[in-house]
């Protein structure tokens, strides 16, 4: 597993639940007391047995915790590359949806060595009504997804209900029904401002 991926969980961890909740996790899961460093990669074990270590210590199930990883990632002004990377795709939320697919592209411009799950968006009977289709990636990669639309859909100030929809062997389907793309007022964005994703920015709104 990419370093990155596995700092975004220890930053989440510690951002949201505190220090003493990464500590236990971190010790469950025989991780190092220096957690992990972004651009190096670990064995897929590991995030595993950390990802079952918080969800323990939540006391939560393990898909509850990775859709409130996906918002965070969104939400949390650490990982603020994240989310310009996603705005980037457009000016609204249903453009954003139609952009998805190319959003494993663009994450290699970031960091190069990071692999995304494909995606795969179609529009489905009904207005406003997809589903998105994550192939590869580790499992529960579309509880991360899940949640990281929710967010997005906040930020666009759009009213759209996301539910992970199950899995069969290789891909996670996600239910997307939007109501109203103007719903509320969005969060600013400025394209011209803060971080450049392409400059292989990472979440370190928990550094130390």
């Amino acid at each position: 597993m990419h370093g990155l991926v596995n700092r975004s969980i220890q930053c989440f961890l510690r951002d949201t639940y505190g220090p003493g909740c990464w500590a236990a996790v971190a010790r469950a899961a025989g991780v190092g007391p220096g957690g992990f460093e972004t651009m190096l990669h670990y064995d897929d074990a590991l995030t595993g047995a950390m990802l079952d270590a918080a969800a323990g210590q939540l006391r939560r199930p393990r898909e509850a915790v990775l859709e409130d990883l996906g918002i965070y990632l969104i939400s949390h002004p650490g990982p603020e590359f994240l989310r310009r990377l996603l705005r980037f795709g457009g000016v609204g939320f249903a453009d954003f949806l139609h952009s998805l697919e190319d959003l494993p592209e663009r994450g290699r411009l970031a960091v190069p060595d990071l692999d995304l799950p494909e995606l795969k968006l179609a529009e489905q009977a009904g207005p406003g009504r997809y589903d998105l289709i994550c192939r590869g990636g580790p499992p529960g990669i579309g509880h991360v997804v899940a949640g990281m639309l929710r967010a997005m859909a906040d930020d666009y100030g759009a009213l759209a209900l996301v539910d992970h929809a199950g899995a069969t062997a290789g891909e996670e389907r996600i239910s997307i029904h939007l109501l109203d793309s103007r719903f509320a007022a969005g969060r600013p964005f400025d394209l011209a401002a803060g971080p450049d994703p392409a400059r292989g920015s990472t979440p370190e709104g928990a550094r130390g």
